[in-house]
């Protein structure tokens, strides 16, 4: 029998992970806020070619972060089992991957010239563009670097620094802005491309000081994180690719779905491309939430199965999906009850206020959908399960998702709404059969 209590202090132990993860992810999209309104301001080439780089970036970044995130249950597990020892080698491993990944990610970004020109930008934008992407990419080493002691310290716990930092990094950010896009205190006035800058060094800034706090943490000086460095070891590397690829594929179908379904509606006129980038940048901010929840369940179930506590990591993933989905639920209310107010803040045009209004409804209905699927997501990585789930966003996101809205949208000529259905379809088949299979395994490790 479950008790409401038992609910309770489940709810409060995850929800004391989850809020500082929470508060990092949303400080997170502040930044991506902050360089679209400060570079619009400067000039709509500029405006352009900060989205038109993130667009690049951000699939790159998207995939590299989801194969570290697999350090996250790794070491949790190691550290609920209580095989201490192993701790610091991962985490060794795990840096020596992020230099790995940084090769290719900075190649990309500084070689991307070529499909710009395919895709007909102007040479103006297309020169702003790559100044942008070659500043970015030279924070590249440092944000993967970052992420690297970020999983560590969460999988033990420990929250709150990953809160604190971003905070820290948004702070720099608005200042490295303001002093290199406009030329303020004698800097060079840069534009977009002082945006990058000012990013790379954010990601720097935010790595110096996470590595000094774990440094400098007394209680960490057990693992002994960087005492005895040695070679990559092919062992452990490949258990992190092993668990970790499947993640970041998972998160890059995600992405690319509604990146794919942006494109799709670029041919259904400007006024549609507007509305659905104003519910859309809505649901994406909604999303942080249960997106930083999803990390803590991932943490708690992984530590309560490395204990072979099978029965509480069970329940404890399930709370988390329920809390997900409850916060989600909250956002839906809001969002059916007040969508032109909301859509108001964005647009003062009345035909893209009462079009993002109508798709901002249908934004409601897959709120349920997208804290059900990441909640489950993020109980599934605890069990460091992640290559299943990886053909199930591939059906849900790309055999279903997005046929289904090019039918409906394009083909049967339903227009916005029609493609959102599939973006609806995909994340409620995603939701349930992730679900499904975190209740099917936890199932069969409970005594008959």
């Amino acid at each position: 029998m479950i008790r409401p209590a038992d609910f309770i202090i489940e709810s409060r132990k995850m929800l004391l992970l989850g809020l500082p993860l929470i508060g990092a992810q949303l400080a997170q999209i502040s930044m991506s806020f902050v360089d679209t309104i400060m570079a619009g301001n400067y000039h709509p080439d500029d405006l352009a070619s900060v989205a038109i780089g993130s667009s690049f970036f951000m699939p790159i970044f998207t995939v590299a972060i989801g194969i570290l995130m697999a350090l996250s249950p790794i070491i949790a597990q190691l550290y609920g089992s209580r095989n201490l020892h192993l701790i610091g080698k991962k985490v060794r491993q795990g840096v020596w991957l992020s230099i790995f990944l940084t090769i290719p990610a900075m190649l990309l970004l500084n070689h991307l010239h070529p499909v710009m020109n395919l895709l007909g930008f102007s040479p103006e934008v297309i020169s702003i563009t790559s100044g942008y992407l070659f500043a970015l990419s030279w924070g590249i080493p440092a944000a993967f670097a970052f992420m690297v002691l970020r999983f560590f310290n969460e999988a033990l716990g420990a929250t709150r620094p990953a809160l604190y930092i971003t905070l820290i990094g948004l702070v720099f950010n608005i200042l490295g802005n303001y002093t290199l896009i406009y030329g303020r205190f004698g800097f060079p006035e840069l534009g977009a491309v002082g945006t990058g800058w000012a990013t790379a060094i954010v990601f720097w800034v935010m790595f110096l000081v996470m590595l000094g706090y774990t440094l400098r943490k007394k209680a960490y000086a057990r693992f002994r994180l960087f005492h005895n460095i040695r070679i990559p070891e092919r062992k452990h590397i490949g258990e992190i690719l092993r668990i970790g690829t499947p993640i970041g594929v998972s998160m890059g179908m995600e992405t690319s779905m509604f990146a794919v379904m942006a494109l799709l509606m670029g041919t259904l006129g400007t006024t549609v491309v507007a509305a659905h980038q104003v519910a859309i940048n809505i649901a994406s901010v909604t999303f942080m939430i249960p997106l930083g929840l999803s990390m803590a369940i991932t943490v708690r179930v992984g530590q309560l199965y490395g204990k072979k506590q099978f029965s509480n990591a069970r329940f404890a993933g399930f709370t988390g999906v329920v809390l997900c989905t409850l916060i989600m639920s909250i956002a839906a209310v809001v969002m059916i009850s007040f969508p032109e107010h909301i859509t108001g803040i964005y647009t003062r045009d009345p035909e893209v206020n009462r079009m993002a209004s109508m798709l901002l409804i249908m934004a409601a209905i897959f709120q349920i959908s997208d804290g059900l699927q990441v909640g489950g997501s993020g109980a599934l990585r605890g069990l460091k399960d992640t290559r299943i789930p990886m053909f199930v966003n591939l059906t849900a996101y790309w055999i279903i998702g997005i046929p289904l809205g090019y039918t409906l949208g394009i083909t049967l000529d339903r227009g916005p709404q029609g493609l959102w259905i599939g973006l609806i379809a995909g994340l409620s088949v995603a939701a349930v059969l992730h679900n499904l299979r975190f209740h099917r395994i936890t199932r069969r490790l409970l005594p008959p």
